[in-house]
């Protein structure tokens, strides 16, 4: 018997976005990645997201283990972006006082009903 050796395809795709994608999944690189970073195994991984297959999280982090350097920039772009949406949406919509202007608009419908 004798093995044959081959290198299937990484199971990565990019969407209409430019987000990198497991598989045929919705689940981003990202939160494989950072998973297991924060010390989950692959298998732990596979049962948060029920759509990911074992063994292409093994290869997605093989390929991370390969190939860090490039991929720790495509994290840390992520990561930048996120926060600048974050301080986009912050500044667009206050959250100081939200409360005080929810209840407000709720007894205001509650007086209308009246």
């Amino acid at each position: 018997m004798s093995l044959v050796v081959e290198s299937p395809p990484v199971p990565l795709r990019t969407d209409a976005h430019g987000v990198w994608r497991i598989g045929n999944t919705r689940v981003r690189l990202d939160t494989v990645i950072t998973a297991w970073k924060q010390g989950d195994s692959p298998e732990a991984i596979v049962e948060s997201f029920e759509t990911l297959k074992l063994a292409d999280v093994y290869s997605v982090i093989g390929y991370y283990l390969h190939h860090r350097s490039e991929v720790d920039e495509y994290l840390e772009q992520n990561r930048r972006e996120g926060e600048r949406i974050r301080a986009k949406i912050k500044q667009q919509f206050p959250q100081e006082g939200i409360k005080e202007r929810l209840l407000a608009r709720r007894a205001a419908l509650l007086n209308k009903e009246s």
